[in-house]
């Protein structure tokens, strides 16, 4: 995985932890889910090009 994957994964990862932060900080459902959903997808990403690794080597 390169690092430019690693560190957008990462943010993604972070901002999605904020987003449901502040979801649960303002008791907005919708906001609180958006930011699980955004980790979501950030993990899916980092498990994706760590399959992509594993096939490199």
């Amino acid at each position: 995985m390169s690092a430019e994957d690693k560190i957008k994964n990462k943010i993604d990862d972070v901002g999605g932890k904020a987003k449901e932060g502040l979801g649960r900080a303002t008791d907005d459902d919708s906001t609180k889910n958006e930011g699980k959903l955004d980790q979501a997808k950030a993990n899916l990403k980092d498990a994706g090009e760590k399959v992509k690794d594993a096939f490199k080597h």
